[in-house]
């Protein structure tokens, strides 16, 4: 009969209670299966016979600091700036061969984990775990530090999302957090021009250089909370990029005095921070030798 059964959905019973609808996508995703040893070795083939031969292609990746991580054993919480899709395998690719084959990456639910296919290639190609980014999420933050306690190191963005202009945005709270959470240090990490090859809204690549650097680990101070440890991770990432821009020393200086330029540009008008981006691509600080 039209308009009944099976032509339209079934009724109710009234005394029956309603079992909510299972999702399992965005941060319902099931990811256990990516952390077994199939996996693992599947991903670790990807990583190392696929996506590092794409970055160098892409980027000629030049590493700098990596003996600041000599005597760092994992796991460990990589904090770096966040520009371009490039970033992800630049760094996992960058990281030691130690950290490297048991890292995962914290990755916003709503873009890589929209539908079973997209989770699944990018819990397996790159070991993302998803995230809550527009709010705060204690199933996010309980499996983040799950996967350290478990000694996994752990790669995050705490910006939360790409650079739209390409100046940074504010350091958010997450790798403060779990570092005070796991007891685990941080390495303050700064990527540069990876916007310059895959730039966000850019559909093809174009190759450039791009630069990886490792800051020294750190760790929580005794008054330190997820908010005054942020803003010293984001204060040692800016420390690296006017490091990049200038030297070792001056860098060093300029954080001692509170002199570091901020990853967050000027503020002014739009077509003035493009400009200003721009400039300082062209014309870096003059190196000088200390005094």
């Amino acid at each position: 009969m039209k308009g009944s059964f099976p032509f339209t959905a079934p009724t109710w019973p009234g005394g029956v209670e309603r079992r909510p609808l299972e999702r399992r996508t965005g941060t319902d995703y099931d990811i256990a299966w990516a952390r077994r040893y199939p996996a693992r070795v599947a991903r670790a083939l990807i990583v190392d016979q696929v996506l590092r031969p794409v970055v160098r292609v892409l980027g000629s990746p030049q590493l700098h600091g990596l003996d600041r991580l000599e005597a760092l054993e994992p796991p460990a919480i990589f904090a770096a700036n966040h520009k371009s899709h490039l970033d992800t395998p630049l760094l996992l690719t960058s990281l030691p061969d130690r950290f490297r084959h048991r890292a995962v990456v914290a990755a916003g639910a709503d873009y890589f984990f929209p539908n079973r296919v997209t989770g699944a290639v990018s819990a397996l190609a790159i070991g993302a775990f998803p995230i809550e980014r527009r709010r705060v999420s204690r199933r996010s933050a309980d499996l983040a530090a799950e996967f350290l306690d478990d000694g996994w190191s752990l790669v995050i963005f705490p910006e939360g999302g790409r650079s739209p202009d390409g100046w940074g945005q504010a350091f958010r709270g997450g790798a403060a957090y779990l570092a005070l959470r796991t007891g685990l240090p941080v390495v303050p990490v700064h990527l540069e021009g990876t916007r310059r090859v895959l730039k966000r809204g850019a559909k093809l690549p174009t190759p450039a250089t791009v630069h990886v650097t490792f800051g020294a680990p750190l760790r929580p101070g005794d008054g330190d909370d997820a908010r005054s440890f942020g803003s010293r991770i984001e204060a040692a990432v800016a420390t690296l990029a006017d490091e990049r821009a200038t030297d070792w020393w001056t860098a060093r200086r300029r954080a001692a005095t509170g002199e570091t330029p901020s990853l967050a540009g000027p503020r002014t008008t739009s077509w003035r921070r493009t400009w200003a981006l721009d400039e300082s691509r062209r014309q870096p600080a003059e190196r000088r030798w200390p005094r």
